[in-house]
């Protein structure tokens, strides 16, 4: 097996070949992408998009997905926000607080939006609203991210997601 690196400052496509205990020459082999091209993309140079999700399977970190669309995209650095991976317990907390917060201002959204217009006055309000439903919306791409890695190392049964799925 090939020694490990002692770079310091390692990206995280490097981090996640590393932490599944690949050398470049392996990963190259399951990746079908040249050892010499996973070394550039480690030491900086710009992934494609299907390297990214061929490194993220291989890899079992489909945060990899994520980090590419947040900050190497332009239309994802300005449309796809950063999920942070974070504990089940940690999300679930989270959307509890959120939900109970949304749940407090449902009256108030269905003043706001039932005559189909938004006044002045009213806009304080409704864009408060809209900052809590954005924070719901990224909780739950946090779920979702923590499903796929839970997915991927076997943590739970992904034969029932499917079942559901169909």
């Amino acid at each position: 097996m090939g020694k490990m690196s002692t770079k310091r400052d390692k990206n995280i496509y490097q981090t996640s070949r590393e932490d599944v205990q690949l050398t470049r020459a392996a990963a190259a082999e399951k990746l079908y992408i040249s050892a010499s091209r996973i070394e550039k993309i480690e030491n900086g140079s710009r992934p494609h998009p299907d390297e990214v999700l061929k490194m993220a399977e291989c890899y079992h970190n489909p945060s990899l997905c994520n980090d590419y669309c947040c900050n190497i995209c332009e239309i994802g650095q300005k449309y796809v926000p950063k999920i942070e991976m974070k504990e089940l317990s940690q999300i679930t907390l989270e959307m509890l607080a959120a939900l109970n917060a949304l749940s407090k201002e449902k009256e108030r959204l269905i003043e706001i939006t039932v005559d189909g217009k938004i006044t002045g006055d009213e806009m304080p309000d409704f864009l408060s609203i809209q900052q809590q439903l954005e924070k719901m919306s990224l909780i739950i791409d946090s779920l979702q991210l923590w499903m796929k890695h839970a997915a991927i190392s076997g943590d739970i049964d992904t034969s029932a997601i499917e079942q559901l799925e169909s």
